[in-house]
């Protein structure tokens, strides 16, 4: 008996970054809402917005989504892990725009031409990590402070 092949779907049948089935917004339209609130002075990187999406994109694809960005969406926020500006080998943006949009911005740059994302990097506010350890772990069969202060009432 012979193995049943699977018929691959043809090239335009294939399923391409950012095409979700269903009433979601589109991965795209995500990318755009999550740059719009970047606040000036401060950037992103596009593994950091590929995980926020829950990594539906990656983070090349959110480089794919801002290269074609309406207008109204800081795409200059938003850099590469480096910290460095990934459009300076894009034939239609000007040479040192991002860098000089950044800088009107008040961001600066080191003289390796990278931004200091520890001082710049903008993390959303439901996005920062929730603590996960307790403040202190009790030792099994010990009376923390709180209860100690109540027996003593």
């Amino acid at each position: 008996m012979r193995p049943i092949r699977r018929r691959r779907p043809p090239k335009s049948e294939e399923r391409v970054h950012g095409d979700l089935q269903g009433d979601r917004p589109s991965a795209w339209e995500m990318v755009y809402a999550i740059v719009r609130r970047i606040p000036r002075g401060r950037v992103m990187s596009y593994g950091q917005i590929a995980t926020l999406l829950g990594s539906r994109l990656s983070p090349r694809a959110v480089g794919w989504a801002l290269h074609g960005c309406p207008d109204g969406v800081p795409w200059q926020r938003v850099v590469n892990a480096s910290g460095r500006c990934s459009t300076e080998r894009l034939p239609d943006i000007p040479l040192g725009l991002q860098r000089a949009l950044l800088e009107a911005e008040g961001v600066r740059f080191k003289q390796s031409g990278a931004i200091d994302l520890e001082r710049y990097r903008w993390t959303p506010v439901a996005a920062k990590r929730v603590r996960t350890k307790p403040r202190s772990v009790l030792r099994p069969g010990a009376i923390s402070p709180a209860s100690r202060a109540r027996r003593r009432d």
